[in-house]
């Protein structure tokens, strides 16, 4: 499968890496409108460069994957949606919940395979746990903590075009919490401020807490944070009527120290391609099984959507401080 990858900054590099990890797939070329960071890529992958137009006229090309900014991925989809091409798509579709109605619908009208990059369902780890809620393990789910810290904030100009903490990082455990639970909330309180005065002169927040009622009863909370001194934190913990399921940090090794000193292991792993290397090959896998089918993969633009209308309901919630009912 010859792919075209649109974006070479650090989400493009992931896909690069998980693209020659399989035998299946070929970089085929990069387009970045800073040719020199094109170039750079291409070159380790034995890619050649394309510009925008020449790689939508491009026969060569199976399918895309954008890993540009935001503001450009319900443009770029469209374009996809217009050759027939299929696409896979870093999360979010756009900042504008109907700008992001408005592609989903040009996707649907079109038929081609979309896909969008919430990774985490394709962790071994986090499809174990979903796969023993589905197999009713623990009982009826009664609540569902997810708690996601960064091991540190990252740079204000990534900050000003991301959308916000809730656009940017909650809304893979948004994704998650629909996911896992087969169900979408019907109200979301927030609760969050700006420990860095930088994240805090952008208007965003760094630190938040989040409690979802989903329609099916479940109680979901969602902690996340910017900065978290021992590496990446990624828990989930299932409480059911039986029992409860959980999914622990992954460490830098398993080796655990014990003397009389006391017991002493290692950190978190650092960051998301340590911690999720895994899920970004198995989604790639995913992505070309469900082309070469002729299928819809299993996270597809609508949940895209949902993703997005939550995180717009938790950014009205921190502005009125009240909960909302979606």
């Amino acid at each position: 499968m010859k792919i075209c990858l649109i974006g070479a900054g650090r989400i493009g590099a992931v896909h690069a890496i998980a693209i020659a990890s399989d035998e299946n797939a070929n970089l085929h070329s990069v387009v970045d409108f800073h040719q020199e960071s094109a170039e750079k890529l291409a070159n380790k992958y034995n890619a050649i460069t394309l510009s925008m137009d020449e790689a939508f006229e491009n026969n060569e090309i199976d399918a895309f994957i954008i890993a540009s900014s935001t503001s450009t991925h319900a443009d770029l989809i469209e374009k996809c949606a217009k050759v027939g091409k299929p696409v896979f798509c870093e999360k979010p579709i756009d900042l504008s919940l109907d700008r992001a109605l408005a592609c989903a619908k040009a996707v649907e009208e079109s038929g081609i395979v979309c896909m969008l990059g919430f990774n985490r369902r394709f962790d071994p780890h986090m499809a174990s746990l979903k796969n023993k809620v589905d197999a009713n393990v623990i009982g009826l789910i009664q609540s569902l903590i997810i708690t996601s810290h960064d091991p540190e904030p990252p740079s204000m100009d990534y900050i000003a075009g991301s959308g916000g903490l809730f656009h940017d990082m909650m809304i893979h455990d948004f994704d998650m919490a629909c996911w896992i639970l087969n169900d979408t909330p019907r109200s979301i309180y927030v609760s969050a401020n700006a420990a860095n005065d930088d994240v805090a002169k952008q208007g965003d927040v760094d630190t938040a807490s989040v409690i979802m009622n989903m329609n099916k009863g479940a109680i979901v909370t969602i902690i996340n944070g910017r900065q978290a001194s021992f590496g990446y934190d990624q828990r989930i913990e299932a409480f059911g009527e039986t029992g409860m399921l959980q999914v622990k940090n992954v460490l830098e090794d398993s080796v655990i120290l014990s003397n009389s000193s006391g017991i002493k292991q290692t950190k978190n792993q650092h960051f998301f391609l340590e911690r999720y290397g895994k899920a970004f090959h198995n989604e790639l896998v995913h992505f070309m099984e469900s082309f070469q089918s002729g299928t819809q993969p299993s996270v597809n633009i609508s949940d895209g959507v949902i993703a997005l209308k939550i995180a717009e309901a938790a950014k009205e919630s921190l502005q009125s401080g009240n909960s909302i009912n979606l």
